[in-house]
């Protein structure tokens, strides 16, 4: 009998007990991390999102300002972003126009898709003496099942988590934008 207990301490190994105490540690561990980095992930796609449309509707603004002296930035508490926009602009077709300038590159590069990889929607009114002249909307993570960059627009940030939500950005500033962003 000795033998026998001395036998098994001399085992390498761990008890079952000890294995589902390890388990059960990295289980809740997964279950703290796992909705955090979800949320940073969304997150990093907005705020890439903002970036990108910063840097579009800056390189626009300065196109419009450059060639056509227009387009001063107003103040109101609504946007209607569909109604006084009503062509829609590719972002090839907006490359060409700021990249191949004769006088000046305004951006090398425009994004044809969001963080969550939805299409953006350039729009432009046609008419530089308008009160509504150049747009850049993203309709965020659902793709737009929720507005899809129409209508009215209420003019302010929300709240940074609802990533459904769209981001616009039109005539030089942000209409809509996650509470927190640097808009400027």
């Amino acid at each position: 009998m000795f033998n026998a207990i001395h036998r098994r301490r001399g085992q390498k190994g761990f008890t079952l007990i000890e294995l589902l105490i390890v388990v059960a540690i990295i289980g809740i561990i997964a279950a703290i991390l796992i909705p955090n980095l979800l949320d940073a992930l969304q997150k990093a796609k907005q705020k890439r999102t903002v970036g990108d449309i910063r840097a579009v509707g800056g390189a626009w603004f300065s196109w419009l300002t450059d060639q056509v002296g227009a387009a001063a930035a107003g103040t109101a508490n609504t946007y209607d972003y569909s109604g006084g926009l009503a062509t829609s602009v590719s972002a090839a077709n907006l490359l060409t126009t700021l990249f191949s300038s004769t006088s000046m590159f305004y951006i090398q590069e425009v994004p044809v898709n969001d963080g969550w990889g939805n299409a953006f929607d350039y729009r432009w009114s046609g008419n530089v003496l308008s009160s509504q002249v150049i747009g850049i909307c993203s309709e965020g993570r659902d793709g737009g099942t929720t507005s899809g960059c129409t209508g009215t627009y209420n003019m302010g940030p929300f709240n940074a988590t609802k990533y459904d939500q769209d981001i616009v950005w039109a005539d030089g500033f942000f209409i809509r934008y996650p509470a927190g962003a640097k808009t400027q």
